[in-house]
């Protein structure tokens, strides 16, 4: 039984690692990869280590969608009957997925209040402001003490990512302001940012070669924090495990961050990075 009066449910692009989302209480709901005639549900039919495998074997290329009305229909009556007696929902960016929409339609149709919100990114720009919204839950901040520190931590959150190719991206329909770097496609190392005022997908720069492109993010990333406060950092990777344990390390002697994550990116969002892609996502405390 949950444990709180206000249920937290956020989607399965969060890439919250497994352990955080058991010991705050927080619902997940699973997005969809259609793979051929297979509808798969992220993290649960299809973990990602398979699926990076899959991606790079298989020649026809998945698809993705989100959970109709309906599934988030029965989530947030589950909540309830559950013990809750509101809800927060927290979902990938609605420039991105139509996971937003569907939810706010479902929010209709319940009588339970379920409050919604748009965290304007994917994957950790989403965790971080689960967690912070959890975090808050568990202070004995109400919905809007939850609310609150969502947005106050999207505010502040830096994302970018390194993709070892853009590739995926372009064919997964994604690519939003990164179309610039179209007429290069095969031969540079994006960078990419997640506009958190917008919820969208912009090109950040391009470099000739891997090694540059992870030190270009690198520097870039941590430009834009304040350093001399608090950090709250996560390193996701597209099934490239010791590249980001390397980086994570190099984050932990050079910044000594108070939170520091390591985690592979779902399916859902691997879909349109591909493997060996490489992020950064985190903010500052002030």
């Amino acid at each position: 039984m949950p444990s709180h009066d206000i249920a937290l449910i956020t989607d399965s692009t969060c890439d919250i690692p497994q352990h955080l989302l058991d010991r705050y209480d927080i619902i997940m709901i699973p997005l969809l990869i259609i793979w051929g005639e297979e509808t798969l549900r992220d993290h649960v039919d299809l973990q990602p280590q398979a699926f990076y495998q899959r991606l790079t074997e298989d020649a026809v290329h998945p698809k993705t969608a989100h959970p109709n009305p309906p599934r988030f229909v029965r989530a947030y009556q589950e909540a309830k009957e559950n013990g809750a007696e509101e809800i927060v929902m927290i979902t990938i960016s609605s420039e991105m997925s139509g996971t937003f929409d569907a939810a706010q339609q479902a929010a209709k149709q319940v009588d339970i209040p379920v409050h919604c919100l748009d965290a304007r990114g994917p994957t950790m720009s989403l965790g971080w402001q689960v967690l912070a919204a959890a975090r808050a839950r568990e202070a004995g901040g109400d919905v809007q003490a939850m609310l609150a520190a969502a947005e106050k931590v999207r505010q502040k959150l830096v994302q970018l990512v390194c993709l070892d190719t853009l590739e995926y991206l372009h064919k997964g329909g994604r690519i939003g302001g990164a179309t610039r770097f179209i007429g290069t496609l095969l031969h540079v190392k994006p960078i990419i940012y997640i506009d958190h005022e917008t919820g969208r997908v912009e090109a950040a720069t391009q470099v000739r070669t891997r090694k540059r492109s992870l030190e270009t993010m690198y520097q870039r990333f941590f430009e834009q924090l304040d350093t001399s406060s608090p950090l709250h950092i996560a390193v996701l990777h597209g099934d490239a495990p010791e590249e980001a344990q390397h980086m994570a390390g190099r984050i932990q002697r050079d910044y000594a961050p108070g939170e520091l994550l390591i985690n592979i990116t779902g399916p859902v969002l691997g879909v349109h990075t591909g493997p060996g892609a490489i992020a950064l996502c985190g903010y500052a405390e002030k």
